[in-house]
């Protein structure tokens, strides 16, 4: 008699880093770490981002957590999802994230903008949380990784953020000119304003991504600023 294969819904729980503003928020920048990294690494990289100090800078750790070989006996490293229970580990992820949009908007304010940014595997997290986790988002940031296919699927109608920011380094072999250019197809028909950035190197953070994030944050925060009456 064959095997059955049952899937038991469990609880986890997983943990996100805050770099609070200096003064008050501008907005909040919600970063999503890459494969075999953790929010402790992502943080490091969104806090060398420069012009960000009014913003809160919010790095959250993927569920699955596991020692990693490659960094050092001990180190714990994390990833998003595999292709095996797909849907129910993205649902899974959609409602961690949602919980943390939840507070940390709680916290700071909300009325202020929300941006994603993802690296490589998170790219695809930063997707999913602008679009699924049920709260408005300003910009969506991918740098090394592209938009998930079920999410390309979504009506034109679908909230996708007002702004998106697609970059690659040159020789990145994963994300590659064509898988870019696929999403930008995605955001074409879909009212989204999106800039496209190749810097010289890899599959890698770079200053010429940095300071694009930083300008496309700036006019977020500029926007959503109240004008000032004259005296």
């Amino acid at each position: 008699m064959a095997a059955e294969a049952i899937v038991v819904e469990a609880r986890t729980h997983g943990r996100y880093l805050v770099r609070p503003p200096a003064g008050r928020a501008n907005g909040i920048l919600i970063g999503y770490h890459g494969y075999l990294e953790n929010s402790a690494r992502h943080l490091e990289e969104l806090e060398r981002i420069p012009g960000l100090d009014d913003w809160a800078l919010v790095a959250v750790d993927a569920l699955h957590a596991f020692y990693s070989r490659s960094a050092g006996t001990g180190t714990v490293v994390r990833g998003w999802m595999t292709r095996d229970l797909r849907e129910e580990t993205i649902a899974d992820n959609v409602r961690y994230v949602r919980s943390i949009l939840d507070a940390v908007r709680s916290r700071f304010g909300w009325r202020l903008p929300v941006a994603h940014l993802g690296f490589s595997q998170g790219a695809s997290m930063a997707w999913r949380a602008a679009l699924l986790a049920g709260h408005e988002a300003a910009a969506g940031v991918s740098l090394g990784g592209d938009i998930p296919p079920e999410l390309a699927e979504l009506p034109a109608s679908s909230p996708f953020p007002a702004r998106a920011l697609l970059a690659r380094g040159e020789a990145d072999e994963w994300y590659s000119a064509e898988r870019l250019e696929a999403d930008r197809a995605v955001l074409a028909p879909r009212a989204v304003e999106v800039e496209t950035l190749v810097f010289a190197g890899g599959h890698e953070w770079s200053d010429p991504l940095r300071a694009a994030v930083a300008a496309l944050l700036g006019r977020i925060a500029a926007g959503s600023m109240p004008v000032q009456s004259a005296e």
